[in-house]
């Protein structure tokens, strides 16, 4: 089970913090993953990281802007989100899979586990 949290409506330029918190213990082997649907778009990858924390990867879309972590204590991952844009406005989504090395988990269809989304909204 995975909770998202920390939405809100923002201005260009603000911050904001999202948490997703999992309800089941997670293993270096999962990889953790943000998601996000603007209306009328498909849904788009964001950001990952490994449980273990070795590796992240982020759509180039925020790159610089937005950081993904994880708190292993608190079996949470977060997504720092930077310089907001009014494109970045979407629900956003936690989701985790299995991390198989030297693969690049982008698509949506590739991941069984989801959150609810937590609504991000930025206007200018």
């Amino acid at each position: 089970q995975l909770q998202a949290s920390g939405g809100g409506s923002v201005r260009t330029g603000d911050s904001l913090r999202l948490s997703c918190a999992a309800s089941v213990q997670l293993f270096n082997s999962y990889l953790m993953s943000w998601f996000r649907q603007a209306p009328g778009k498909e849904r788009e990858f964001v950001a990952a990281i490994r449980w273990s924390g070795v590796t992240t990867y982020y759509a180039d879309s925020v790159k610089g802007r937005f950081t993904i972590s994880r708190d292993k204590a608190k079996n949470t991952v977060y997504l720092q989100m930077n310089s907001l844009k009014p494109e970045d406005t979407a629900v956003y989504y936690c989701a985790t899979r299995t991390y198989y090395s030297g693969q690049y988990y982008t698509e949506g269809n590739e991941y069984p586990y989801w959150g609810q989304g937590t609504q991000v909204t930025v206007s200018s």
